[in-house]
């Protein structure tokens, strides 16, 4: 089937989901009468999704099938001197892929959160800020130039910050949102900036315009310094995208998100918002592509992520945090990949990472529900029995994170660790260590939660010092974690319906997308790598099919580190439980200082927030009370004071007193206009 692709549909993907906001969110609030019910809202934001859904699977198949791009204006806002500011859709293979990816896990959580959120009474705004999430995505991913893309930059921000927030009387849900919020504005000051440039040199705000006069950025220099234009320029970008994808040092916010409730981690971090700045990266491969220093920065920062984040994963007790430092390091593997200029492959563990990443997610709120909204792994154990369809696709999910052969994740990660070891670009010797160490961290803090949660002893309902951090802490006031006596049980239909829908990809999807996507021509015409970037060039010449990659696998040096990771922590937590302890114990200085996260955020409250608050008490003080309080109005005050009290004692009615002013201003006049002795 070829043709042209049909702009009214395209419209209505990101518009389907803004309806079903809006019928949720206006319709079933408090604030307008809760005109409509629970029933009417799930079900209007799920159709809406479910719509865009299916718009999207049809248009990704009317592209594989020979359709043209569609790359148009849809509304034109206004023309400033000669500049378009413009709504357009861009919707190419890539675009199509992310349309599927997003709109396809949104549909899972939204399913999934009508038995999470049940006894939640802020139900109906949920479901309107999730579908407002999707439509932001949306917008975001289907933008043809930089104006559209920096509004659903934004919007992806602003929702983030409402959910993570959800649980508003929560302080600590409070303080997670504004951090999420403050950081992302410090990326997002270096996005606008690069948009700002590339909009200052190349004249224009489309994709296309820009991509063109790439060769002619190139040359430019930034005025003023030696430093290119097109360096700076993707830098700035990249910064952006550290924000958002949470690469270091601008991660912090993310781990704090797990404040929000579990439905809005699967989102957030499985396919939306931390998968923008990879995206992003990608769209503008002609630019990036032009920029060595620009990758070797890229590839340095996400091998920190990759390596360091994954440590964090180690030593933490509640599973979602567990799931949410996997996220981290997994961003640093994409960034890495981005880098290295494979971004077809970065592109692609995307893809895979946002079902396995979901259902892991998922999984670990279903976990969270059978245990009574307890959320501290130390007091699970055992739970295989009593919850089968949370355990199977826990572990389905769980293989695919650490790489196993063919597993989904095994083709992404696996051809990650391939592209960065072809590179020669500066920093790619510490990349590769970075990603092949993450292997063995990856795994052992994978099965040390799924062990810890599913296997061995069954520790819940009983007497104990461990208080997992609980969702709902300020909504329910029924006892959290098993009684003694009590026992998990499987989640809803409707809980474990989408993990089963997300193992599903996740098991599969790598194996039939690989060869397509990274080795065919699914990204022609979309993503551009340089000739003298050759990891995507030794990648192709090395494959030799899926079934072939994953049996080589088995001999290379990744499939043993995460068998060692593996088995390394089935023998500490299984077999001997007295080693880590002990190793806690030994190494209590390492153990303090991840426990802390490196002290970033000790960090950034003592320079940042405490400079902000010393500058802020230096401007209160000097700027406010002293000079414009103190001096310009106080001080004015007293200046016209001082003026009135001196005129005063020429207003006391004696005529010889008005006399003397006057004579002494006519002499003052004639002084002034007299010409000088000097003159001409």
């Amino acid at each position: 089937m070829t043709g042209q692709l049909n702009p009214q549909l395209l419209l209505a993907v990101p518009l389907a989901p803004l309806a079903g906001s809006a019928i949720a969110g206006l319709l079933g609030t408090k604030f307008f009468g809760n005109v409509v019910g629970r029933k009417v809202s799930h079900s209007a934001t799920i159709l809406g999704v479910l719509i865009a859904f299916i718009i999207s699977a049809m248009t990704f198949k009317q592209l594989l099938d020979g359709a043209a791009v569609y790359n148009a204006t849809v509304y034109e806002w206004m023309t400033v001197a000669g500049l378009k500011l413009e709504v357009g859709f861009l919707v190419d293979n890539l675009t199509a892929m992310m349309m599927c990816v997003v709109t396809f896990v949104s549909l899972m959580v939204h399913i999934y959160t009508i038995g999470y959120m049940e006894e939640d009474e802020g139900y109906n705004r949920f479901f309107s800020y999730i579908s407002l999430f999707t439509f932001s995505m949306l917008m975001l991913v289907m933008s043809n130039n930089f104006l559209q893309l920096f509004f659903g930059w934004e919007a992806v921000g602003l929702v983030s910050y409402l959910l993570i927030g959800f649980w508003y009387t929560k302080d600590t849900a409070v303080y997670a949102n504004m951090k999420a919020f403050l950081v992302n504005r410090v990326g997002d000051f270096g996005f606008i900036l690069g948009i700002g440039l590339l909009l200052a040199y190349a004249g224009s705000m489309n994709y296309a315009e820009v991509f063109a006069k790439k060769d002619e950025l190139a040359k430019l220099m930034l005025p003023g310094t030696d430093w290119m234009l097109i360096t700076v320029a993707c830098i700035c970008l990249f910064i952006g995208a550290m924000g958002k994808s949470a690469q270091f040092p601008l991660h912090v916010w993310l781990p704090d998100s797990m404040e929000g409730p579990t439905p809005i981690s699967a989102l957030i971090h499985a396919a939306t918002m931390v998968t923008a700045g990879i995206f992003m990266v990608s769209r503008m491969s002609p630019l990036f592509e032009l920029s060595d220093t620009a990758l070797s920065f890229i590839i340095v920062i996400g091998s920190i992520t990759a390596l360091f984040m994954g440590f964090l994963g180690i030593i933490q007790n509640d599973i979602k945090r567990v799931v949410a430092y996997s996220t981290l390091s997994q961003l640093g593997y994409m960034t890495v990949a981005l880098g290295a200029s494979a971004y077809s492959v970065a592109v692609f563990h995307l893809m895979t990472h946002a079902f396995f990443k979901a259902l892991l997610f998922l999984a670990a709120g279903s976990v969270i529900i059978g245990m009574h909204h307890d959320q501290d792994i130390r007091n699970m154990g055992g739970l295989r029995k009593y919850m089968p369809i949370t355990w199977i696709t826990s572990l389905l999910g769980s293989l695919a994170l650490i790489g196993t052969p063919f597993f989904s994740g095994f083709y992404s990660k696996d051809s990650i660790i391939e592209a960065v070891a072809a590179t020669h670009i500066a920093g790619a010797g510490f990349a590769k260590f970075a990603v092949l160490a993450g292997v063995f961290v990856t795994a052992f803090y994978s099965f040390r939660m799924y062990f810890l949660v599913f296997h061995g002893e069954e520790r819940f309902g009983k007497a104990h010092d461990h208080h997992g951090h609980d969702d709902h802490d300020a909504h329910d006031d029924h006892h959290h974690g098993l009684a003694p006596g009590q026992k998990p049980h499987e989640s809803p239909f409707v809980v474990w319906f989408p993990l089963v829908m997300l193992a599903i990809p996740s098991v599969l999807v790598g194996f039939i997308a690989i060869e397509p996507m990274l080795f065919g021509e699914f990204f022609k015409g979309v993503i551009f790598v340089s000739e003298t970037h050759p990891a995507m060039h030794e990648l192709h010449e090395e494959f030799h099919g899926a079934v072939g990659m994953a049996i080589h696998a088995l001999t290379t040096l990744p499939f043993w580190l995460a068998l060692a990771g593996v088995a390394t922590s089935y023998f500490f937590y299984m077999v001997k439980p007295s080693i880590p302890a002990g190793i806690k114990e030994r190494a209590s200085a390492i153990y303090t200082l991840l426990d802390n996260k490196y002290y970033m955020d000790k960090f950034n409250e003592v320079v940042f927030a405490g400079g902000a608050r010393v500058l802020g008490n230096g401007l209160w003080n000097i700027g406010d009370k002293r000079i414009i309080d103190g001096l310009v109005v106080n001080g004015s005050a007293k200046l016209v004071g001082w003026i009135a009290k001196l005129v005063r004692h020429f207003q006391s009615g004696y005529i010889y007193h008005y006399a003397f002013v006057m004579i002494l201003g006519v002499i003052l006049f004639l002084f002034y206009f007299m010409p000088t002795p000097f003159g001409k």
